[in-house]
């Protein structure tokens, strides 16, 4: 994870060495941290940027933590040290080869080469955390997009088996060519407008008060205020949204033909809460109409009695109860809410 202030661990233990080194880091901005073992030096290197060590400081430790440590580091990471040894001495090359990026120096060394060699190194980690937050959010889209497709699959299967179940039950319920194109044609747009909506949310969500805004806003009148919803905002998932919205073009669909929406003065108020309990969030939804003509109950039933009373409790498990008071229709649903998105949010 890169660092907003890098930092140079130093472990040189004997002599000056280190003291000089942290000073002269310090006064071109650089941060670093004095270390007295190599163990604690290893400890840190997780959350540094490079190391300066003396030649000895390694040829009188136990060595096997560093090596351990390298050989852990993730693909992406060559971190870098700084390996101080003795003018004109030849470098032990276990060393060189234990630290594999290794930049060497000569004691006694002049304070702008330790400034640059430590600039560098640096620079080199910085890029290093570049490429891990690269190569992690290209792992995270990889991740998403398995998801999205899957969901994608997923929805295409649910939708299809929709379309054809509106298609046969359309047909059960017409008698003529013309009222079957008619009502599947409605259908299906009623359909297209969820699905636009699950779109824009990568299939996964779509807003209550927009389902319902799709089915009810063509017979609002502002003036009368004919429609009105009232309600938390509520995303539904998917499987909720799509015989939800089916819900409501069919109760919309019976409003205006047979309902508060066939007449002028006839109004349609939707209130829907949202509760949690011990088995997660439900919610709560009553569709009510008033200033219609008289209701009685359908002397058969068609597909949106069957819509509203089966596929609701099938698909949603959701509880419904349809009342056909004389005042106006009242229709309630219950569903529950799952809690969790399928693909995570950009």
């Amino acid at each position: 994870m890169a660092q907003t202030d890098p930092i140079a661990l130093i472990l040189a233990p004997g002599g000056r060495d280190a003291r000089v080194a942290s000073a002269i880091l310090a006064e071109v901005g650089i941060t670093s941290r004095i270390k007295d073992s190599l163990a604690d030096l290893v400890a840190d290197l997780d959350t540094a940027a490079c190391a300066v060590i003396t030649e000895e400081a390694l040829l009188r430790s136990d060595r096997r933590s560093i090596a351990d440590w390298s050989e852990r580091q993730p693909p992406w990471s060559d971190f870098p040290f700084i390996l101080l040894n003795h003018r004109g001495a030849s470098p032990d090359e276990r060393l060189t080869d234990l630290l594999g990026n290794v930049t060497l120096l000569e004691r006694p060394f002049h304070p702008a080469v330790l400034a640059n060699a430590v600039r560098s190194a640096l620079r080199a980690r910085r890029r290093q955390w570049e490429v891990a937050a690269h190569l992690e959010e290209r792992q995270k889209t990889h991740e998403r997009q398995a998801l999205l497709i899957r969901e994608l699959h997923h929805r295409v299967k649910n939708t299809l088996a929709t379309v054809q179940g509106l298609l046969g039950a359309t047909a059960r319920s017409t008698s003529d060519v013309e009222t079957f194109y008619h009502s599947f044609s409605n259908r299906i747009v009623s359909l297209g407008k969820t699905h636009t909506l699950l779109t824009e949310d990568y299939w996964q969500t779509a807003p209550l008060h927009e389902l319902l805004e799709n089915e009810l806003n063509p017979y609002n009148d502002p003036e009368r205020q004919r429609i009105c919803l009232d309600g938390p905002v509520i995303e539904l998932a998917a499987d909720l949204a799509v015989p939800a919205g089916m819900a409501f073009h069919e109760l919309t669909t019976n409003a205006a033909k047979h309902g508060a929406l066939s007449r002028p003065e006839g109004r349609i108020t939707v209130a829907w809460s949202v509760t949690a309990g011990e088995s997660g969030r439900r919610l709560t939804l009553d569709w009510m109409e008033s200033g219609g003509p008289s209701v009685a109950p359908p002397q058969r039933k068609g597909f949106g009695s069957t819509l509203l009373q089966r596929v609701l409790a099938q698909q949603c498990n959701a509880t419904v109860a349809i009342d056909y008071a004389e005042a106006g229709l009242r229709f309630r649903m219950d569903a529950p809410l799952p809690e969790e998105r399928l693909v995570p949010s950009y």
